[in-house]
């Protein structure tokens, strides 16, 4: 297996690994191990289009969605649980990603969709290289260090994190993440300030920062204060809000009330009613009914293997 090292200007790297705030330490390509669990190369279980993104992101033709495995993060409601956790998937070098990247965008997908990327960034960046025909999209939790993001400026058109708390009592409670708010916050401007307000033509995202935030079962407190955020923070229309109602039970989190189950309408509706008075109307909602497995993808190494 091929390992690469990024000598950008962040000059990112598997050994003594800081791609994320946990700043670990470790040198992944001796084998050793950090929060994240991965080696020093790419995993991934599925590339293939993706046709559940937001509206501006799937358009008619799906997103060209690469999903790696491991993450940064440790939430126990996680949707990709099989991956993000159990870590699933297949190994990979930055030349089998650029062929990868080629061969989604000749599909016909709208843009390259790179769904948890950052602790493989040391060889993805080299297969972003040159720069590809349509908008790279960046798939995270949006726990990122800046440092890192930086050496991502001009390489990724459109930024699509999670901005998941307000509260950092879930943020610990939830993900292992106690610093989650004010590094998410950090993480988001930085993204903005790559790109910009948001520009959208012919119903497809070229550029800027599309927002998603999750709806946890008996948590409006937290959502408010994730929407008060976005609406004190960015020029009105500036930055895309994706307001979710998808959350099913799953994972540890199935067993720990009261997130053993689904939102209400009530705490839909309470969650839209702020949305809409602070004037967050760029951007997208979804039904109740949205809360279904149907939507999350077999990662059965489709496009990998």
């Amino acid at each position: 297996m091929m390992q690469s090292e990024y000598t950008g200007a962040a000059a990112l790297t598997y050994r003594s690994c800081t791609l994320c705030p946990r700043m670990c330490g470790v040198d992944r390509t001796a084998g050793e191990r950090g929060f994240c669990g991965m080696p020093g190369f790419p995993v991934a279980a599925r590339a293939a289009g993706h046709y559940w993104e937001e509206p501006v992101i799937s358009g008619e033709y799906g997103s060209g969605a690469v999903f790696f495995s491991g993450c940064t993060l440790r939430c126990k409601f996680c949707q990709n649980y099989e991956i993000s956790t159990k870590r699933h998937g297949y190994a990979l070098d930055s030349a089998r990603l650029r062929e990868i990247f080629e061969r989604l965008i000749a599909e016909g997908h709208h843009n390259l969709n790179l769904v948890t990327p950052t602790h493989f960034l040391p060889d993805i960046l080299p297969a972003l290289e040159p720069k590809l025909p349509v908008p790279v999209v960046y798939n995270c939790g949006g726990y990122e260090r800046v440092q890192t993001l930086r050496a991502l400026e001009g390489k990724i058109d459109v930024w699509l994190p999670d901005f998941k708390y307000s509260d950092s009592r879930l943020a610990r409670m939830l993900s292992a993440a106690p610093d989650y708010v004010e590094v998410a916050k950090a993480a988001i401007l930085e993204m903005y300030r790559q790109t910009g307000p948001c520009a959208v033509e012919d119903g497809l995202m070229k550029r800027g920062v599309l927002i998603r935030h999750l709806i946890l079962p008996g948590q409006l407190e937290n959502t408010i204060g994730v929407l008060e955020w976005i609406a004190a923070t960015f020029p009105k229309g500036a930055v895309g809000v994706s307001l979710m109602s998808q959350y099913v039970p799953m994972g540890p989190a199935a067993r720990l009330p009261p997130f053993d189950r689904r939102i209400t309408a009530e705490e839909y509706d309470a969650a839209l009613s702020w949305l809409y008075l602070l004037g967050l109307n760029h951007g997208f909602v979804q039904i109740v009914e949205a809360a279904s497995l149907e939507y999350v993808p077999e990662f059965n190494g489709e496009g990998i293997r």
